[in-house]
């Protein structure tokens, strides 16, 4: 070899580098800088990796400001002392770096416990974008096409009509036939035409659900996802599919459709691949004995004091008692502000979190596209394969985020969003119910006015 020529290493040629030693230069001295650039790579890299995982930060390094931040702080302060809420859990982060994570208030207005930065919530549909991630992996696996009918897989769909008259004396009810039937986006999307019986809209869905006997949200009682998915079969559609959006039970049977694809229980699916692999430690459809005394109870306002809600069309005890079989793709889900936090940096991540990839890059790419049209959200929000994300009408409306922030949230009053463009994660967990409240548009606008760089 030429002394004018070096080696150029396979490293090298990975890395991209040209290390062109001068003839001056000695073996010795070469190694000596070839191992001072490996060690850089070395703690550059998994320093990239560090900052993908959420860890407790300041505010400055986080390029936020404390000050602004502690408004945050006070806001949530005095709708706790001013009774607007009973007590909260706040997660903020931005580029992996937590500024904020606190509990306010209390947990249960009959004991007075106090809230706990890792209490654990029931977050209904905020269950609904963990069940997209589900059926979006096994999409990656090349188990199916997102137009692929659903009744390929679960035969009971190919009868599904659409409502055309309702006899309110009887409970009879006719339909026609669908232009085209169901598919796995139109599931994924709300635009199936399904509905979400007793808190549908219609009245008359709300009938034909209860007279079917479809379980809609959380039970007690000894059903299987698979009962309920096989009478939401038979039940009439509101529209087409893809005519309208129409909010659905639609993520149920998906939550089903995994269990078919996979061959695991859905519980089992959600555990083994996202949060065993994630480190989502107190997220699951039903809590083991050692965690009941971590979850919220819902609650409710009488003669302006805090009590619990009582037992309606559901047992708000759901989570720790009953029968302990339904997993709900579209609501059964409890979890923490921590552990929800980590499911969206994964997803600001790129689809992988502390080493472990849950999608790829152009899954999410996907994803976040419009899935919807102008069916959902108007000028302002669109719905892709997960979550509602934001337009630049939503933007011009002020304090939701940038282009492409997507959110959701849950029906005890949980939510969350996650911007893209700026990094930032916000978390807000509640467990209201029958109440008005304000903490909800005031903590997102706070979290984008604290940006300080």
């Amino acid at each position: 070899m030429c002394l004018g020529q070096p080696h150029v290493s396979e490293f090298d040629r990975i890395l991209g580098l040209d290390l062109t030693f001068g003839m001056h230069h000695t073996p010795v001295l070469q190694r000596l800088c070839l191992g001072a650039l490996i060690w850089m790579v070395f703690h550059l890299t998994t320093g990239l990796e560090a900052a993908s995982v959420l860890r407790s930060s300041s505010a400055v390094r986080a390029g936020m400001s404390q000050e602004r931040l502690s408004r945050i702080d006070q806001m949530l302060d005095d709708a706790v002392q001013s009774n607007e809420i009973p007590g909260a859990v706040a997660l903020i982060a931005r580029r992996g770096k937590v500024v904020l994570h606190k509990a306010y208030g209390t947990a249960d207005p009959e004991t007075g416990v106090p809230m706990q930065s890792d209490s654990i919530f029931r977050i209904a549909s905020q269950t609904k974008a963990i069940t997209s991630t589900a059926v979006m992996m096994l999409w990656e696996e090349g188990h199916f096409q997102l137009d692929d009918p659903i009744e390929r897989w679960i035969p009971a769909f190919k009868s599904t009509g659409v409502l055309k008259s309702y006899d309110e004396t009887t409970g009879h009810w006719t339909t026609e036939p669908v232009k085209q039937p169901i598919t796995i986006r139109h599931l994924l999307t709300h635009t199936s035409g399904l509905g979400y019986g007793v808190i549908d809209g219609d009245e008359r869905m709300k009938k034909i659900y209860q007279q079917l006997g479809v379980t809609d949200l959380f039970t007690t009682e000894p059903v299987t996802i698979k009962q309920s998915v096989m009478k939401l079969a038979k039940c009439p559609l509101h529209h087409h599919p893809g005519e309208r959006f129409t909010y659905s039970e639609g993520l149920d049977v998906l939550g089903y459709f995994v269990e078919i694809i996979s061959g695991m229980s859905f519980a089992d699916f959600l555990h083994e691949r996202i949060f065993e692999p994630l480190g989502m430690k107190d997220t699951g459809f039903y809590l083991p004995t050692s965690k009941n005394e971590r979850l919220v109870k819902v609650q409710t306002k009488k003669d302006d004091q805090w009590v619990r809600y009582p037992v309606t069309f559901y047992d708000p005890d759901y989570p720790i008692k009953g029968a302990r079989s339904f997993y709900s793709g579209g609501a059964g889900l409890s979890s923490t502000a921590k552990d929800y936090a980590i499911f969206l940096q994964m997803y600001l991540n790129g689809g992988s979190y502390n080493g472990q990839r849950i999608l790829s890059r152009s899954t999410i790419a996907t994803i976040m596209q419009n899935q919807t049209g102008r069916l959902f959200g108007g000028e302002e929000k669109f719905h892709g394969l997960a979550f509602g994300v934001l337009r630049e009408g939503g933007v011009a409306k002020g304090g939701l985020g940038s282009v492409g922030t997507f959110d959701w949230g849950g029906y005890f009053n949980t939510q969350y969003f996650a911007d893209p463009q700026e990094e930032i994660v916000g978390v807000l967990m509640k467990q209201t119910q029958g109440i008005s409240e304000e903490t909800a548009w005031k903590y997102r606008l706070l979290i984008h006015q604290a940006i300080d760089d």
